[in-house]
């Protein structure tokens, strides 16, 4: 789908392939763009629609968290606008390329996969302008926050809010095509009070973009706070009746289904320090 305009100056496409979102976000200095897609192949699509849009030039680029689906159009970027400054949160920064290798690893070895050639062509070009709470960024007539909420979908996760637009970025903290991403490198447990603070950047108005699918509102960012809750206090109860970690998956109802949640009670188990468990967990 082509750009669209779902607030003042912030344009969204999205991309078929991982239902991932790219967005811009307009100032008088030129557009920042928020993701760059999974390969640089995918990323020369991004630029040609922006091209299309005719809103202004690229003059920044920001990563919501490290994964090559958010990452890989880094280099494209680059290369069509000049060494544009790469936001990222510095955790985020620093495991880019070690990500990125372990999935150019996981498509080396699946020669059926369509997407496996232009995954291993795809340069990782991890984010060079890093901040570890808190950073704004000036676009000339208008401030684009960016804002580390805490650890969820990953350790290095950052959320962006254009406050005279009333509009949030999410990344993947907030998942609307779909459950959210738990993955290996997921902290299930800290994810609900992240996305606390996510609430607290939001109105009853904003219009709340997420990684990947339509844009949502702040209900549907509480429901799913909520759910991802119930997700994390049951691997808490799990753990503390000590239900062995191989066990705790059939041995509670869960508000997601099962086989999407494996990683997420794995780290969980690993995440609780030894006086919320009871030990041995047999």
């Amino acid at each position: 789908m082509p750009f669209t305009e779902v607030a003042d100056r912030i344009w969204v496409a999205r991309y078929d392939w991982f239902d991932v979102n790219v967005t811009l976000v307009g100032g008088a200095d030129g557009l920042l763009v928020v993701d760059t897609h999974a390969s640089a192949l995918a990323a020369r699509e991004v630029v040609e629609d922006i091209r299309r849009l005719g809103t202004g030039r690229v003059v920044g680029v920001v990563n919501t968290h490290e994964h090559f689906d958010h990452t890989f159009g880094n280099g494209e970027l680059r290369s069509a606008y000049g060494v544009v400054p790469i936001h990222a949160h510095e955790t985020a920064a620093a495991n880019t390329v070690a990500a990125g290798e372990r999935i150019k690893a996981a498509y080396d070895a699946d020669p059926d996969d369509p997407h496996r050639d232009e995954i291993r062509a795809t340069e990782i070009v991890p984010a060079d302008h890093t901040f570890s709470s808190v950073v704004a960024l000036d676009l000339g007539d208008r401030l684009v926050e960016l804002v580390h909420p805490g650890r969820g979908h990953t350790a290095g996760d950052l959320v962006v809010r254009v406050p005279d637009a009333d509009t949030l970025l999410a990344g993947d903290l907030v998942e609307e095509s779909g459950p959210p991403g738990f993955g290996g490198d997921c902290h299930p447990l800290e994810w609900p009070l992240a996305l606390d603070i996510v609430l607290g950047l939001t109105t009853g108005s904003s219009v709340v973009v997420p990684g990947h699918g339509a844009p949502v509102d702040r209900d549907f960012v509480e429901e799913q706070r909520n759910t991802i809750g119930i997700v994390a206090e049951t691997i808490r109860h799990l753990a503390t009746t000590g239900v062995p970690v191989r066990d705790a998956l059939a041995a509670a109802e869960w508000p997601y289904p099962r086989e999407q949640l494996g990683e997420a009670v794995r780290r969980g188990y690993e995440q609780l320090p030894r006086s919320q468990k009871r030990l041995p967990l047999i």
